[in-house]
């Protein structure tokens, strides 16, 4: 790889791209012509009909070929779809953006999707979207705790039946599946705030609600809208808060699996701008042995910072990428290939106004299947309407070919 080339892909590293869409072309029949012009290039986009609506409180998740969102939140009538949306305020709506197509589709799923649309927790596990707790209208009054499972290949739905301790009724939890366990830790009932630990055996789908053998006093803060990460041995709880108070990252509670113990792990500060502000509601993924947390809010302003945490080291790093928009209550997700994307979010206190936009940002420096990929797809933008076997004819591999389904 020449020196140019080099230049140019590490100028992708940490660097927010806004991602322009177009509909996709089930949908384009759907769009009148006075909006098309709108759906292709203009930001935010209609209400409701080509791309999903600004929202919060929704929850995304991603695999190497599609992004897919999930619920939400908007109190502006005209936004949320008006008198066509049955949910509103809610988005009872699941998303599909198409990385190789640029497109957004409404996923028309069968059976019983859940009702709590803010606030709750997703993960993607295999095909499966597990979906967790959340809150609906009026908040704090209709929450769950129900496993919902959407199937992404063939769009249906159904609820896990589980035996065992199961969670509150709770919203604001995070969650995280180790080693075939799904861990939910933290959330609030709208009026209580939550440090339980709650742990569900996927297999034989039994609850167990975890019993640390700390002193009450060694236990994390009760808090909600925090977000984990995990190296397989301990599950580390990263920000959050109460509607009052944001808590700070200059140490991070770690709940060891093998011990059965809560730890309190003192983290090293950036070198010069000491540590990330105090969050919540804010985003975070992992990349290995690497945790990112993006936005949030601290009480006072909403935050548009990008930060780096590693697990073997706890020393903090703050990365040059700038959210173009200050956000919190958003989504994010990555990509295998280490590809963040950012999703939606409250933009404006006062205004109480959210936004659709979409961003990406490589966290790590793309690999030259990658690069060649983006580069393919910018060239030749026809290629998803090719067959199989016209891909194939090409030199595609079976694994590319899949990215465009």
């Amino acid at each position: 790889m020449s020196s140019v080339e080099l230049d140019g892909t590490c100028s992708l590293l940490n660097k927010f791209e806004k991602l322009s869409w177009r509909p996709s072309d089930k949908m384009l029949h759907i769009c009148s012509l006075m909006f098309r012009t709108s759906c292709l290039y203009l930001f935010p986009p209609p209400t409701g009909h080509c791309v999903p609506p600004a929202r919060s409180g929704h929850r995304c998740v991603a695999d190497s070929a599609n992004l897919y969102v999930f619920g939400g939140y908007n109190p502006d009538f005209e936004e949320a779809g008006g008198a066509e949306n049955e949910d509103y305020p809610l988005f009872r709506e699941l998303w599909r953006f198409h990385f190789a197509t640029g497109t957004w589709q409404q996923v028309h799923t069968e059976g019983y999707m859940p009702t709590e649309l803010a606030s709750m927790s997703a993960v993607l596990h295999g095909n499966n979207l597990l979906v967790f707790g959340g809150t609906g209208i009026p908040f704090g009054e209709n929450n769950g705790n129900d496993v919902h499972v959407c199937n992404v290949q063939y769009k249906r739905w159904n609820m896990l039946s589980c035996r065992g301790k199961r969670p509150n009724k709770i919203y604001g939890q995070a969650m995280a599946i180790i080693n075939g366990y799904l861990y939910v830790f933290g959330g609030t009932t709208g009026y209580l705030y939550s440090t339980d630990l709650h742990r569900l055996d996927l297999t034989t789908r039994e609850w167990t609600h975890l019993k640390p053998n700390n002193a009450p006093s060694d236990l994390p803060e009760e808090r909600y809208r925090h977000e984990l990460a995990h190296d397989g041995q301990r599950i580390y709880i990263l920000g959050g808060g109460t509607s009052w108070m944001s808590y700070p990252l200059d140490k991070i509670h770690a709940y060891n699996l093998e011990t059965n113990y809560w730890e309190e792990i003192v983290t090293k500060p950036h070198e010069k701008i000491g540590y990330p502000a105090a969050r919540r509601c804010h985003s975070c993924v992992q990349v290995k042995d690497e945790v990112f947390i993006c936005g949030g809010y601290n009480g006072e302003v909403i935050l548009s910072d990008l930060w780096k945490i590693n697990l073997q080291t706890f020393q903090w790093t703050k990365l040059p990428a700038i959210m173009p928009e200050p956000a919190y209550f958003h989504c994010a997700t990555v990509t295998p290939a280490g590809c963040m994307y950012v999703h939606g979010g409250v933009v404006n206190i006062s205004g109480n106004r959210r936004t659709g936009s979409l961003y990406k940002v490589w966290l790590v420096v793309p690999s030259l299947l990658e690069l060649t990929w983006d580069k393919l797809l910018k060239t030749f933008p026809h290629l998803a309407q090719l067959s199989t076997l016209q891909l194939l004819n090409l030199g595609l591999t079976h694994a590319l070919i899949q990215r465009f389904k």
